[in-house]
């Protein structure tokens, strides 16, 4: 194994994953989910795979995203927790954060 190899693999696992809140916003509605993931980067992914599959719980986002398509929606990182976040506080930190980018943004919350 090359050592810009062991290098390249070695950054990949020591990499900060962003943790934190998201919003979801439809463009022709103006309408707004609010949701909390342990890897942002992940959590769209997920989200896009499961509205596609049609079987996202949120039964109000599932049929604006069937009526209006894909393309009317964005999806934002609105904040990331801090790395120093100890690990037993970051479920508690995430539900607080979501509460309040909620309230803040008049959006719904995902759960």
């Amino acid at each position: 194994m090359s050592l810009n190899r062991k290098e390249a693999i070695k950054e990949y696992k020591e990499r900060k994953i962003p943790r934190g809140v998201f919003v979801v916003r439809c463009a022709e509605t103006g309408q707004r989910w609010v949701g909390s993931a342990l890897n942002l980067e992940a959590a769209r992914n997920r989200l896009w795979f499961t509205l596609r599959l049609g079987k996202h719980p949120d039964k109000t986002l599932q049929q604006l995203w069937n009526d209006c398509g894909e393309q009317a929606f964005e999806y934002e990182m609105i904040e990331k927790l801090a790395d120093d976040v100890l690990e037993m506080a970051v479920g508690d930190l995430l539900k607080e954060k979501r509460r309040h980018w909620s309230a803040e943004l008049d959006a719904v919350a995902l759960l």
